[in-house]
């Protein structure tokens, strides 16, 4: 994959952000990078409780009930993303890559997603854990259980040749994910294979923050940017 333009990038890490809050965060950056008045940009965060359904748009994929997710404390965004329906929370590392794609026309789409996975499968080796990929389907597995879910949008650039990505990857960490939020839905429409989490491949206990900062070279690996520390201010939260 071409990836012209690499620089600055800013890496910002928040503890939570509600899901609405990052999203209209993305589309400003979005707008932003398009436009050359910022940066690009990887946000590393948590979300309280929340199902988001992409395009694919299988709302049956979704176990509860309205007034059981009120009752549970789960959000439900419907997005732009691509793939299915997904879990986030507390204990899964969400990334957000903003990035710009393609400025000589020449793009290849499936090659970012596959350099995403390359980023998780190189960081899960670190920790004596093989990470694949399944054909047929988007995300890092290891064995039958998927550790790390991957959607994407691709914005056309309206100032130049290309795409500016947004939504990204979410790598489940702590133990007992699954069970805590992916038993409401069906992960991804895929019922025939389960979730797993970083904790529970290695049998030790991971701070997300810490996973955060440990990430951060595997993905510059990937997509060599000078790396910069970022910082949000509350008005973009």
């Amino acid at each position: 994959m071409e990836h012209l333009n690499l620089g600055k990038l800013e890496v910002t890490y928040l503890p939570l952000l509600e899901y609405g809050a990052a999203w209209e965060l993305q589309k400003e950056a979005v707008r932003a990078i398009d436009a050359g008045t910022a940066p690009e940009r990887l946000i590393l965060l948590q979300h309280p409780p929340t199902y988001t359904i992409g395009s694919q748009n299988h709302p049956e994929h979704l176990l509860l009930s309205r007034e059981q997710l009120s009752q549970q404390g789960i959000a439900l965004f419907e997005i732009d993303r691509g793939g299915d329906i997904t879990y986030h929370g507390p204990g899964q590392l969400v990334g957000y890559p903003l990035l710009k794609l393609g400025g000589d026309g020449r793009v290849d789409l499936h090659g970012y997603l596959r350099k995403l996975e390359a980023v998780i499968i190189a960081y899960l080796d670190a920790y004596g854990i093989t990470g694949t990929r399944k054909e047929g389907y988007t995300g890092v597995w290891v064995g039958n259980e998927k550790i790390c879910a991957i959607g994407v949008k691709f914005n056309r650039s309206k100032t130049r040749r290309g795409f500016i990505t947004s939504h990204g990857f979410a790598f489940n960490i702590t133990a007992g994910i699954g069970q805590s939020g992916f038993s409401g839905i069906v992960p991804c429409g895929i019922a025939e294979y389960g979730v797993t989490s970083l904790a529970e491949c290695t049998g030790l206990a991971f701070d997300v923050e810490k996973v955060a900062s440990e990430l951060v070279p595997y993905f510059l690996h990937e997509f060599p940017y000078d790396a910069v520390s970022g910082a949000l201010s509350i008005t973009d939260r």
